[in-house]
């Protein structure tokens, strides 16, 4: 990737993310105070789970943004098992803290991201799963969280809400992830603006339909309804994406 190609894919990042900080804050502004304790649309997790998940992962992202910055390895969570016991903790917690901790997160986010130097964004950093990034990445990660997990508040967003071009871009993304996936079947999905392709297979299956419909399809957020499959049958069930 060239320097300018990379500059324009940050520069891209960073505006989906705050975009899609916006989008969710206001989605959460507008919820009352015992819309919190409802199911979200993530089994087993109410709204105020997914909430304290957003707020939990701006911190853990700070976290990855400082190790870029200093070289000091420091990791997004102390551990899986500790990342789930604060976000439980964090879910029984009175709504309106629950709002002020997703909007001060956010904004200390926000506030690492503009001091950041612009030779650390070439740093190379450990995700959550421990794959190596380039701390470049991290405003993609964000802006991935934010648009996702508005979704699955279930609140009245859906994912037309994304930018075209970050949708694109999602779909890309999680299509060359399935790919890797020996339980993924091949799979040829079209829409009308693009196609993706997992792997190159003389059994691949094609799946088709809006852009939208296929990411929340890939996703695991739907069963494929309203998608058209070559077999004459309903999309496969998919492995999970993460």
């Amino acid at each position: 990737m060239s320097a300018d190609t990379g500059n324009r894919a940050l520069t891209n990042n960073l505006a989906w993310a705050g975009d899609g900080a916006a989008h969710l804050r206001g989605l959460m502004t507008r919820m009352g105070d015992d819309a919190f304790a409802a199911p979200s649309a993530l089994p087993g997790w109410s709204r105020a789970h997914v909430l304290t998940h957003i707020a939990r992962n701006a911190d853990g992202l700070i976290n990855l943004l400082t190790w870029a910055r200093t070289g000091v390895p420091t990791p997004a969570y102390a551990s899986p098992e500790q990342r789930d016991a604060d976000i439980d903790a964090g879910a029984r917690r009175p709504p309106s803290e629950i709002r002020e901790d997703v909007l001060a997160s956010s904004d200390r986010l926000a506030q690492v991201v503009r001091k950041m130097p612009r030779d650390a964004w070439s740093a190379r950093v450990k995700d959550v799963r421990g794959r190596e990034l380039p701390a470049s990445d991290i405003p993609w990660l964000r802006a991935r969280e934010m648009w996702i997990h508005a979704v699955d508040l279930d609140v009245g967003a859906s994912f037309a809400d994304l930018p075209a071009p970050m949708l694109a871009e999602l779909i890309t993304e999680v299509t060359a992830t399935m790919g890797d996936k020996d339980e993924c079947p091949g799979l040829h999905l079209v829409a009308p603006e693009c196609t993706w392709t997992t792997r190159d297979r003389p059994d691949a299956i094609t799946v088709s339909g809006p852009a939208t419909e296929l990411i929340a399809w890939l996703l695991g957020r739907s069963r494929g309804r309203l998608l058209r499959c070559s077999n004459g049958g309903k999309p496969p069930t998919l492995p999970r994406w993460l």
